[in-house]
């Protein structure tokens, strides 16, 4: 092997062991700023383990499910929908020092006013929802995106379909409820 091949070959390796480590920085709660720093439990005894911790935010985020779905134009739950926000419901319900903000999105379709509309709509329902299975209103806040915040861009119906959600946002509270 040349020089240049094994200093790509060194190279790359270097770039995947810097990735292989998801959790370098401590785990924390889903979303901007994180429910809380590295290690240590919470004011509730929530642990920062990972997603096979039931009381953890990773677990809230990707074994329940942070996301609901909706489809075109419509703001309604879909039943796959309302068995994941049964499930996020439950979990608020036990770990009561953890508030939401849920955002609702939309896909590039239509104006910016109809898409904000939209989320709103979207992030009510799932707050709606939450509240009817027990969740204190006051821990609950929704705000929409519309289609700002595409996760997937390009012009086709698999990816409009993944931007037509809710996205329940979790952090640890200052206080209590």
């Amino acid at each position: 092997m040349n020089f240049a091949v094994k200093a790509v070959l060194a190279i790359s390796m270097l770039g995947l062991a810097a990735c292989s480590n998801p959790d370098q920085y401590g785990s924390g709660a889903t979303g901007p700023g994180g429910a809380l720093g590295p290690g240590g439990a919470g004011m509730d005894g929530v642990s920062q383990g990972g997603i096979n911790d039931p009381n953890s935010p990773a677990y809230f985020s990707q074994t329940i499910g942070d996301m609901v779905h909706f489809q075109v134009d419509q703001s309604t739950l879909t039943d796959t929908a309302r068995g994941i926000l049964s499930q996020q419901a439950s979990w608020l319900v036990s770990h009561p020092s953890y508030t939401a903000i849920i955002e609702g999105h939309a896909d590039e379709q239509g104006t910016r006013e109809y898409n904000l509309a939209l989320g709103a709509r979207r992030a009510s329902a799932v707050q709606e929802y939450l509240i009817s299975q027990g969740v204190a209103g006051n821990r609950l806040r929704t705000v929409s995106y519309g289609k700002e915040r595409p996760l997937a861009i390009c012009s086709t119906e698999e990816c409009y379909m993944k931007n037509r959600r809710a996205v329940t946002v979790i952090s640890q509270s200052a206080v209590g409820s």
